[in-house]
């Protein structure tokens, strides 16, 4: 199993990778490598606090991705793409809460949009 595979192109976590970007609304093709993912983020034509926070859902939905995979194999835990969704949603507004002062939305209206 190698990073590509892990994070982007396993057939339980592509479909999810999709979703996203289309809620970010990135065009294109699927990206070959970690790296090329990485960086088709980066270029996100988006300003400001938009493009750092489409760049920290990146990271956020990869950290809850490598979270999951080891809860799999070390916990015996069953993949479910909601749950997955909400951790990363989650994690991605509680580095929001901390790191941006005017931040101040709550987490259930800032998750149903």
């Amino acid at each position: 199993e190698d990073a590509f595979h892990l994070f982007f192109h396993c057939s339980k976590v592509q479909p999810i990778w999709w979703e996203t970007m289309s809620w970010l609304q990135i065009k294109g093709a699927f990206p070959l490598s970690p790296k090329q993912h990485f960086l088709q983020h980066l270029g996100v034509q988006a300003v400001g606090v938009r493009n750092n926070r489409q760049q920290c859902w990146w990271l956020a939905l990869t950290w809850s991705i490598w979270k999951l995979r080891n809860s799999i194999v070390f916990s015996n835990a069953n993949f479910d793409a909601n749950k997955l969704l909400e951790e990363a949603i989650f994690l991605l507004w509680s580095w929001l809460r901390s790191f941006e002062k005017d931040f101040t939305v709550h987490f259930n209206q800032w998750s149903s949009n």
